[in-house]
Protein backbone atom coordinates (compact mmCIF):
# COMPACT_ATOMS: atom_id res chain seq x y z
CA UNK A 1 0.00 0.00 0.00
CA UNK A 2 2.88 2.34 0.86
CA UNK A 3 4.47 1.56 -2.51
CA UNK A 4 1.29 2.55 -4.36
CA UNK A 5 0.99 5.68 -2.24
CA UNK A 6 4.54 6.72 -3.13
CA UNK A 7 3.99 5.79 -6.77
CA UNK A 8 0.95 8.02 -7.17
CA UNK A 9 2.06 10.90 -4.94
CA UNK A 10 5.73 11.41 -5.77
CA UNK A 11 7.01 13.11 -8.91
CA UNK A 12 9.32 10.17 -9.57
CA UNK A 13 6.38 7.78 -9.29
CA UNK A 14 4.28 9.82 -11.71
CA UNK A 15 7.16 9.87 -14.20
CA UNK A 16 7.41 6.09 -13.89
CA UNK A 17 3.66 5.74 -14.49
CA UNK A 18 3.93 7.95 -17.57
CA UNK A 19 6.88 5.93 -18.88
CA UNK A 20 5.32 2.48 -18.33
CA UNK A 21 1.98 3.52 -19.82
CA UNK A 22 3.92 5.13 -22.68
CA UNK A 23 5.60 1.80 -23.43
CA UNK A 24 2.20 0.08 -23.55
CA UNK A 25 0.67 2.77 -25.77
CA UNK A 26 3.68 2.77 -28.10
CA UNK A 27 3.26 -0.99 -28.49
CA UNK A 28 -0.40 -0.46 -29.39
CA UNK A 29 0.45 2.26 -31.93
CA UNK A 30 2.91 -0.06 -33.70
CA UNK A 31 0.58 -3.08 -33.56
CA UNK A 32 -2.39 -1.05 -34.81
CA UNK A 33 -0.30 0.29 -37.69
CA UNK A 34 0.78 -3.21 -38.74
CA UNK A 35 -2.85 -4.30 -38.71
CA UNK A 36 -4.00 -1.30 -40.74
CA UNK A 37 -1.26 -1.67 -43.36
CA UNK A 38 -2.92 -4.91 -44.43
CA UNK A 39 -5.17 -2.67 -46.50
CA UNK A 40 -2.32 -2.69 -49.07
CA UNK A 41 -2.21 -6.48 -49.41
CA UNK A 42 -4.77 -6.48 -52.20
CA UNK A 43 -7.11 -9.50 -52.60
CA UNK A 44 -10.07 -7.10 -52.39
CA UNK A 45 -9.46 -6.41 -48.72
CA UNK A 46 -9.66 -10.03 -47.56
CA UNK A 47 -6.47 -9.76 -45.45
CA UNK A 48 -7.62 -6.80 -43.38
CA UNK A 49 -11.19 -8.14 -43.21
CA UNK A 50 -9.90 -11.45 -41.88
CA UNK A 51 -7.82 -9.54 -39.33
CA UNK A 52 -10.91 -7.56 -38.28
CA UNK A 53 -12.97 -10.75 -38.07
CA UNK A 54 -10.33 -12.37 -35.85
CA UNK A 55 -10.54 -9.45 -33.41
CA UNK A 56 -14.34 -9.46 -33.42
CA UNK A 57 -14.50 -13.24 -32.91
CA UNK A 58 -12.24 -13.12 -29.83
CA UNK A 59 -14.12 -10.70 -27.53
CA UNK A 60 -12.04 -11.67 -24.50
CA UNK A 61 -8.91 -10.49 -26.34
CA UNK A 62 -10.58 -7.46 -27.90
CA UNK A 63 -12.26 -6.19 -24.73
CA UNK A 64 -9.25 -7.03 -22.59
CA UNK A 65 -7.13 -4.89 -24.90
CA UNK A 66 -9.72 -2.09 -24.98
CA UNK A 67 -10.08 -1.93 -21.19
CA UNK A 68 -6.31 -2.14 -20.75
CA UNK A 69 -5.80 0.67 -23.23
CA UNK A 70 -8.39 2.87 -21.56
CA UNK A 71 -6.61 2.39 -18.22
CA UNK A 72 -3.23 3.14 -19.83
CA UNK A 73 -4.55 6.28 -21.55
CA UNK A 74 -6.25 7.52 -18.35
CA UNK A 75 -3.08 6.99 -16.27
CA UNK A 76 -0.89 8.56 -18.97
CA UNK A 77 -3.04 11.70 -19.19
CA UNK A 78 -3.45 11.90 -15.40
CA UNK A 79 0.31 11.70 -14.79
CA UNK A 80 0.98 14.27 -17.55
CA UNK A 81 -1.48 16.77 -16.08
CA UNK A 82 -0.16 16.25 -12.54
CA UNK A 83 3.48 16.62 -13.57
CA UNK A 84 2.67 19.72 -15.64
CA UNK A 85 0.91 21.30 -12.64
CA UNK A 86 3.83 20.45 -10.36
CA UNK A 87 6.32 21.96 -12.79
CA UNK A 88 4.31 25.19 -12.98
CA UNK A 89 3.96 25.32 -9.20
CA UNK A 90 7.72 24.91 -8.82
CA UNK A 91 8.25 28.06 -10.92
CA UNK A 92 5.02 30.11 -10.61
CA UNK A 93 6.52 33.30 -12.07
CA UNK A 94 8.25 33.34 -15.43
CA UNK A 95 11.60 35.09 -15.57
CA UNK A 96 11.11 38.66 -16.80
CA UNK A 97 11.95 38.98 -20.45
CA UNK A 98 13.15 35.39 -20.67
CA UNK A 99 12.93 33.95 -24.17
CA UNK A 100 11.60 30.52 -25.02
CA UNK A 101 14.26 28.10 -23.76
CA UNK A 102 16.36 26.93 -26.68
CA UNK A 103 17.26 23.61 -25.03
CA UNK A 104 13.63 22.52 -24.95
CA UNK A 105 12.29 21.22 -28.25
CA UNK A 106 8.90 22.27 -29.56
CA UNK A 107 7.72 18.68 -29.05
CA UNK A 108 8.68 18.72 -25.37
CA UNK A 109 7.00 22.09 -24.75
CA UNK A 110 3.73 20.97 -26.32
CA UNK A 111 3.52 17.44 -24.88
CA UNK A 112 0.39 18.08 -22.79
CA UNK A 113 -1.44 20.00 -25.53
CA UNK A 114 -0.66 17.45 -28.25
CA UNK A 115 -1.57 14.60 -25.90
CA UNK A 116 -5.02 16.06 -25.19
CA UNK A 117 -5.67 16.69 -28.91
CA UNK A 118 -4.65 13.11 -29.68
CA UNK A 119 -7.05 11.87 -26.98
CA UNK A 120 -9.87 13.86 -28.63
CA UNK A 121 -8.96 12.33 -32.00
CA UNK A 122 -8.98 8.81 -30.54
CA UNK A 123 -12.54 9.37 -29.30
CA UNK A 124 -13.58 10.54 -32.79
CA UNK A 125 -11.76 7.64 -34.44
CA UNK A 126 -13.53 5.14 -32.18
CA UNK A 127 -16.92 6.70 -32.92
CA UNK A 128 -16.09 6.54 -36.63
CA UNK A 129 -14.75 3.01 -37.09
CA UNK A 130 -15.57 1.08 -33.89
CA UNK A 131 -18.91 2.38 -32.63
CA UNK A 132 -19.85 3.24 -36.25
CA UNK A 133 -21.79 6.42 -35.46
CA UNK A 134 -23.34 7.50 -38.75
CA UNK A 135 -23.15 11.23 -38.05
CA UNK A 136 -19.35 11.41 -37.80
CA UNK A 137 -18.32 9.69 -41.06
CA UNK A 138 -19.53 12.56 -43.32
CA UNK A 139 -20.77 10.10 -45.94
CA UNK A 140 -24.43 9.82 -44.95
CA UNK A 141 -23.96 6.03 -44.99
CA UNK A 142 -24.54 3.60 -42.15
CA UNK A 143 -21.33 1.57 -41.80
CA UNK A 144 -23.31 -1.15 -39.97
CA UNK A 145 -24.52 -2.21 -43.44
CA UNK A 146 -20.99 -2.93 -44.72
CA UNK A 147 -20.58 -6.71 -44.73
CA UNK A 148 -18.60 -9.10 -46.88
CA UNK A 149 -18.12 -12.85 -47.21
CA UNK A 150 -14.61 -14.26 -46.94
CA UNK A 151 -13.39 -17.13 -49.08
CA UNK A 152 -14.16 -19.64 -46.34
CA UNK A 153 -17.79 -18.48 -46.30
CA UNK A 154 -17.45 -16.44 -43.10
CA UNK A 155 -19.59 -13.29 -43.11
CA UNK A 156 -17.99 -10.30 -41.38
CA UNK A 157 -17.77 -6.52 -41.35
CA UNK A 158 -16.13 -5.17 -44.49
CA UNK A 159 -13.37 -3.22 -42.74
CA UNK A 160 -11.66 -2.56 -46.07
CA UNK A 161 -14.75 -0.92 -47.56
CA UNK A 162 -15.35 1.11 -44.38
CA UNK A 163 -11.80 2.46 -44.51
CA UNK A 164 -11.98 3.32 -48.20
CA UNK A 165 -15.40 4.97 -47.86
CA UNK A 166 -14.38 6.89 -44.74
CA UNK A 167 -11.04 8.19 -45.97
CA UNK A 168 -12.47 9.24 -49.33
CA UNK A 169 -13.84 12.21 -47.40
CA UNK A 170 -11.05 14.84 -47.59
CA UNK A 171 -12.00 16.41 -44.24
CA UNK A 172 -11.73 13.05 -42.48
CA UNK A 173 -8.36 12.30 -44.10
CA UNK A 174 -6.94 15.75 -43.32
CA UNK A 175 -8.06 15.48 -39.69
CA UNK A 176 -6.46 12.03 -39.51
CA UNK A 177 -3.17 13.23 -41.02
CA UNK A 178 -2.99 16.21 -38.63
CA UNK A 179 -3.70 13.93 -35.66
CA UNK A 180 -1.00 11.50 -36.78
CA UNK A 181 1.41 14.42 -37.12
CA UNK A 182 0.68 15.47 -33.53
CA UNK A 183 0.95 11.87 -32.35
CA UNK A 184 4.39 11.48 -33.91
CA UNK A 185 5.52 14.89 -32.65
CA UNK A 186 4.44 13.63 -29.22
CA UNK A 187 6.35 10.37 -29.75
CA UNK A 188 9.52 12.10 -30.95
CA UNK A 189 9.99 13.51 -27.45
CA UNK A 190 8.01 10.95 -25.46
CA UNK A 191 10.08 7.95 -26.58
CA UNK A 192 13.32 9.59 -25.50
CA UNK A 193 11.78 10.77 -22.21
CA UNK A 194 10.47 7.24 -21.61
CA UNK A 195 14.01 5.80 -21.67
CA UNK A 196 15.13 8.52 -19.26
CA UNK A 197 12.26 7.91 -16.80
CA UNK A 198 12.96 4.17 -16.80
CA UNK A 199 16.63 4.82 -16.08
CA UNK A 200 17.80 3.45 -19.42
CA UNK A 201 19.19 6.71 -20.82
CA UNK A 202 22.82 7.64 -20.22
CA UNK A 203 25.10 10.27 -21.71
CA UNK A 204 26.76 7.61 -23.84
CA UNK A 205 23.46 6.49 -25.36
CA UNK A 206 21.59 9.82 -25.37
CA UNK A 207 22.30 10.71 -29.02
CA UNK A 208 21.40 7.19 -30.19
CA UNK A 209 18.14 7.15 -28.22
CA UNK A 210 17.15 10.62 -29.46
CA UNK A 211 17.86 9.58 -33.05
CA UNK A 212 15.86 6.36 -32.61
CA UNK A 213 12.92 8.40 -31.25
CA UNK A 214 12.95 10.70 -34.27
CA UNK A 215 13.32 7.89 -36.83
CA UNK A 216 10.67 5.68 -35.18
CA UNK A 217 8.14 8.51 -34.92
CA UNK A 218 8.83 9.53 -38.54
CA UNK A 219 8.37 5.95 -39.79
CA UNK A 220 5.12 5.60 -37.85
CA UNK A 221 3.86 8.90 -39.28
CA UNK A 222 4.61 7.81 -42.87
CA UNK A 223 2.99 4.43 -42.27
CA UNK A 224 -0.24 5.84 -40.89
CA UNK A 225 -0.74 8.68 -43.38
CA UNK A 226 0.07 6.41 -46.34
CA UNK A 227 -3.39 4.85 -45.95
CA UNK A 228 -5.63 7.95 -46.33
CA UNK A 229 -3.30 9.39 -49.00
CA UNK A 230 -3.44 6.15 -51.03
CA UNK A 231 -7.23 6.14 -50.78
CA UNK A 232 -7.57 9.81 -51.77
CA UNK A 233 -5.28 9.22 -54.76
CA UNK A 234 -7.25 6.15 -55.83
CA UNK A 235 -4.34 3.75 -55.29
CA UNK A 236 -6.49 1.82 -52.83
CA UNK A 237 -10.09 1.69 -53.97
Amino acid sequence: MKILDRLFKSSLGKKLIMAVTGVALFGFVVGHLLGNLQVFLGDEGEAINRYGHFLKSTPELLWGARIGLLVMVALHIWSAIKLSAENKAARPVEYAGSPTPVVATYASRTMLMSGLIIAAFVIYHLLHYTVLVKGVNLTGKDFHEFFTTLRDGTRCHDVYRMMVTGFKQPAVSVFYIIAMGLLCLHLSHGLAAMFSSLGWKSKAWEAVINKFARIASGAIFIGYISIPIAILLGIVK
